[in-house]
């Protein structure tokens, strides 16, 4: 049997994890010793806020936008669209479709939208690539399969700030609902690497319409060279998703997904089902100590919503449906990818060593301009 966190719900699945003697993780001693004191709420968050809006403001002055901001349509990044409207920030909206989206999310992309009066741009990904990569994906039995979506929605948030001469990237993340993460669960989706040989080992066709972002771009053009900054606003207020939820309903008309991640029919299907069946990786646990750590949620209320299913059957055998005619493969296709070997992202060519000496190189570059600069805040 597994060893459970005695204050969060993170368990032994997490093969990196250590205990103390009172049975205290290691996640929950990095949020307290490190990401507690990134996370700011009452009068210092509020004007950690306004400092940054206003910094927003001043250097898109004279611009048609001061920012930019993704819109996926779950909660964490539609509160945000809502909140910077009340802010008086300018942004421009990308929404990146990469085949997946479910009917509700739409509605509620376009019921923000027309709230706030934003101009939205909705990127709409070469269905043929994005199939034969989330094809290559399958096949390489990798943990992250939702590689192919997450790295085309930066990509293309990078691409458009860039075009648009904009330096600040608004994202939804944010440590009160996702500080818990294992290091050793999959490499990270900026990877341009790991994917790109992902895609060359099982792929059959070429990837020409699929931007990815490069190394040095990510590490050194769009941080020193192009002055860009991606910030999370969220660690500035006292973000609670509950909520947040509860005020996107009363403002908007915002409608609730059954469950996290619910905007995307293939990450549902992939959280709910693949990772926990081929890996044994269940993300409700992230996600429940998290917003334990955070005082959003009980250990109890935690291992109560865990005793619950993650997937009805007939609603599991739906989505396998939707799946398996999305991209072409029949259900014992489907089976055979499900039982392949699984493989570390690591068995790949990556961007590990390089990223190591780029953050080393990042803090030099620092010290000798006299400034922070890094493309992630």
């Amino acid at each position: 049997m597994y060893r459970v966190c005695a204050r969060c719900v993170m368990d032994e699945t997490d093969t990196n994890i250590k205990f103390d003697e009172n049975g205290v993780c290691s996640h929950c001693h990095k949020f307290d010793d490190v990401q507690s004191h990134q996370l700011f709420t009452g009068n210092e968050g509020e004007v950690r806020l306004q400092n940054l809006v206003k910094k927003i403001k001043e250097d898109g002055l004279g611009k048609d936008y001061d920012c930019i901001i993704g819109l996926s349509g779950g909660v964490d990044s539609s509160y945000l669209a809502v909140k910077i409207k009340d802010l008086g920030l300018r942004p421009l909206v990308v929404h990146v479709d990469a085949g997946w989206n479910s009917e509700l999310a739409v509605s509620n992309i376009e019921k923000i939208i027309k709230y706030c009066g934003y101009d939205l741009h909705t990127h709409v990904m070469n269905w043929e690539e994005m199939r034969d990569l989330q094809l290559s994906y399958m096949k390489a039995a990798v943990a992250n399969q939702d590689v192919p979506q997450d790295h085309a929605f930066f990509s293309s948030m990078y691409h458009f700030a860039v075009k648009n001469n904009i330096k600040y990237i608004l994202s939804g993340g944010n440590l009160a609902t996702e500080s818990v993460f294992p290091d050793n669960w999959h490499g990270s989706a900026m990877d341009a690497i790991n994917l790109r040989d992902i895609h060359h080992r099982y792929g059959s066709k070429p990837l020409r319409d699929y931007k990815t972002i490069s190394f040095i771009d990510y590490y050194f053009w769009y941080p020193f060279v192009k002055g860009m900054r991606t910030v999370r606003p969220l660690n500035f207020m006292d973000y609670d998703k509950k909520k947040a939820e509860a005020y996107l309903q009363e403002t908007v008309g915002y409608r609730s997904y059954a469950r996290k991640h619910g905007e995307s029919i293939f990450t549902k299907l992939f959280q709910n089902y693949y990772l926990p069946t081929k890996f044994g990786y269940d993300k409700r646990k992230l996600h429940y100590s998290s917003m334990i750590l955070s005082g959003q949620l009980s250990r109890e209320e935690a291992l109560s919503k865990l005793a619950e299913p993650l997937y009805d059957p007939q609603e599991l055998e739906v989505d396998i449906d939707y799946f398996c005619k999305k991209v072409r493969i029949n259900r014992q296709q489907f089976d055979e990818l499900m039982n392949m070997p699984i493989h570390d992202y690591s068995d790949f060519k990556n961007w590990d060593k390089l990223q190591s000496l780029a953050k080393k190189s990042q803090m030099l570059l620092q010290r000798i301009l006299g400034r922070r600069v890094s493309v992630y805040s």
